[in-house]
């Protein structure tokens, strides 16, 4: 019983001590986030690509393209102020662990095995910004999806910096019905070298 309610308390001090260190980095990601709309822009976007991908008529579907235009405008300022904002929070602060599961504190124990939110959030800010600029001129179906993959990596990125790698990846096959491995296929060619290249893969 003795060694029973030891583990216990070390199990509930352990997950306590885990949450705290967790809220502290949604704190922080969400003081940067909370002073822009992303995740509703994001959200009227992706919802828009899906009405206009399924919308049989095509001229009615260019117009739904062409309306979005003014959302992905706004996205691609949004994004980019906020990769630049948060390129000044602290390099310690920011840093995110590699490890597939949240242990606390594993990016000051660990820092080889870390990547900085910083760079990655300015790569999903590029990424982004070129994808909806149509650099590669892709078909308007075809942009949708490359707009939405790299929209989807970049909320995953943001769950791995406030939970773990794990929980992120858990989180955007249940919502997106998307593994990982999926998702970082899906982007530009351009954008999956960079981050593969900071995150390791």
């Amino acid at each position: 019983m003795d060694i029973f309610m030891l583990a216990m308390f070390v199990a509930i001090g352990a997950h306590m001590f885990k949450s705290k260190y967790q809220s502290r980095r949604i704190a922080l990601l969400g003081s940067h986030l909370g002073k822009y709309q992303i995740e509703k822009l994001m959200e009227t976007l992706t919802d828009g690509y899906m009405r206009a991908l399924g919308e049989a008529d095509g001229s009615r579907r260019e117009q739904i393209f062409n309306l979005l235009g003014s959302t992905e405008a706004s996205l691609c300022d949004q994004l980019g102020r906020l990769a630049v904002e948060f390129s000044k929070v602290d390099e310690a602060d920011a840093r995110v662990s590699k490890l597939p599961v949240a242990i606390p504190y594993a990016d000051k124990l660990f820092p080889a095995a870390t990547f900085d939110l910083r760079k990655a959030l300015a790569i999903h800010a590029q990424g982004i910004n070129r994808a909806v600029r149509n650099e590669a001129n892709r078909s308007p179906k075809a942009k949708a999806f490359t707009v939405s993959a790299e929209l989807f990596l970049l909320q995953h990125t943001c769950h791995w910096f406030c939970k773990s790698k794990t929980v992120a990846s858990a989180r955007m096959l249940a919502r997106q019905k998307t593994s990982y491995e999926q998702l970082v296929e899906s982007v530009a060619p351009e954008t999956r070298r960079a981050y593969c290249s900071l995150t390791g893969g």
